[in-house]
């Protein structure tokens, strides 16, 4: 099958890079339109990688978080789309400060819905992925996204809804990117014993919270993407301000991870169409006739 439409929507810049990129970046290299529209700036995103916190970097945030997003999607090779709001940035403190005003979080819920439907017109994707209702972690941005989203999924069929954006479009299915699974980490761990090494996360395996659950449980799609991992990792750096080459996203060699795990993993949320759980392809139960 051929023609089809892959939306990945996601709050700031570097999100598309670690949530689902290899997925992206396979259904892209397979021939299909696949578009990363990314919410805000990043504007207020830290420098987490030592080697970028130096003179002419921090002044020029927006400019820098811009240039890294194109070159990652060339890594992915996708196509990409800013929606123009601005980072909320991470409050931290007890209490939380409140959020900047006219940041992403705070704006109306239907203004960045009339944008996304906008863009959801014109782009006429079959599949849209998204976070879930806790954001993937509990960011601002990334709950506004989630929201924004789920919105936008309905508005953007509904003919009434402001028509000036463009001929309704019913986006098929959506799904939530899940990446936090204990699971995979174990697994690494488990071949790291067989092989009688020391495992590199077994610090931030030791953090994790019980409560955080296992999302194993939500996850109904499994898409097999090992051979585009490098990809992801190359669009990982590319946002170097955000990302340690030196981290944890890259403590695990790529050899081992295409081993053990060698599959992104989604949750079906919404569909307009029928399909068979669980699922290995995001595009599963639409039909050539259903393809404009």
């Amino acid at each position: 099958m051929s023609g089809l439409r892959l939306m990945a929507v996601h709050a700031h810049p570097d999100d598309e890079s670690s949530k689902g990129a290899a997925t992206t970046a396979r259904y892209a290299a397979e021939g299909h339109d696949v578009l990363v529209v990314t919410l805000t700036g990043g504007e207020r995103g830290d420098i987490l990688n030592p080697a970028m916190d130096v003179p002419g970097i921090r002044d020029r945030m927006p400019e820098v978080r811009r240039e890294e997003m194109a070159t990652a999607a060339r890594h992915l090779g996708v196509q990409h789309r800013w929606l123009g709001f601005v980072d909320s940035g991470l409050p931290e403190g007890d209490p939380k400060p409140p959020l900047p005003e006219g940041c992403f979080a705070v704006v109306p819920l239907d203004e960045p819905t009339r944008k996304l439907v906008e863009a959801i017109r014109e782009f006429r994707p079959h599949v849209m992925t998204t976070y879930d209702e806790n954001g993937g972690y509990p960011h601002p941005d990334h709950i506004r996204c989630h929201e924004v989203s789920m919105a936008a999924y309905d508005a953007a069929a509904d003919p009434n809804y402001h028509p000036e954006l463009g001929e309704p479009w019913e986006v098929q299915k959506v799904y939530f990117s899940h990446g936090f699974i204990r699971k995979r980490i174990e697994l690494f761990r488990d071949e790291y014993e067989r092989r009688g090494e020391p495992f590199p996360m077994e610090e931030w395996l030791s953090r994790w919270r019980t409560e955080q659950g296992d999302l194993m449980a939500r996850v109904t799609t499994q898409i097999t993407c090992g051979d585009y991992f490098p990809n992801r990792d190359d669009a990982l750096r590319a946002h170097a301000t955000q990302i340690d080459p030196n981290g944890s996203f890259f403590a695990v060699p790529l050899d081992i991870q295409q081993k053990v795990w060698p599959t992104e993993e989604f949750e079906l949320a919404k569909t307009r169409v029928t399909t068979k759980i669980p699922e290995s392809d995001l595009f599963a139960g639409i039909e050539d006739g259903q393809v404009r």
